[in-house]
């Protein structure tokens, strides 16, 4: 029984160390900070113009890809300038590739928003 709520108790401590790092996240960076600023946009477009449970589906969905994979982004520059303080051209390539990830994503998004946005405005 104790291994039972010794697994559960470590469950909840996991929780709460990607909560505090959620918030860290959103508390640091600028570009997460954005990225909130235009889900609660689009999440009030999507109450005004009266999407789907599909597009409310697909909208969340795209909303939590592009702000994890900015943390993911986040985590590997901290961890590349950890490791490697002074300016370096691995890093270097290693912090672009990262931010290129986000970048895919974000353009997705965007076109992912397009196909749900723009037949209610046409």
């Amino acid at each position: 029984m104790q291994n039972k709520e010794s697994f559960i108790v470590n469950r909840l401590k996991s929780v709460g160390y990607a909560f505090k790092g959620m918030l860290i996240l959103i508390k640091t960076e600028s570009s997460i900070k954005i990225q909130v600023f235009i889900a609660i946009i689009v999440t009030v477009a999507g109450f005004v113009f009266g999407i789907s449970k599909t597009e409310w589906m697909i909208q969340i969905g795209m909303i939590g890809l592009v702000m994890s994979i900015e943390g993911i982004n986040t985590a590997i520059e901290y961890l590349a300038d950890f490791v490697h303080p002074q300016h370096h051209e691995k890093i270097g390539l290693i912090k672009d590739i990262a931010a290129g990830a986000v970048f895919i994503a974000s353009i997705i998004a965007v076109i992912v928003g397009g196909f749900i946005y723009l037949p209610k405005f046409l």
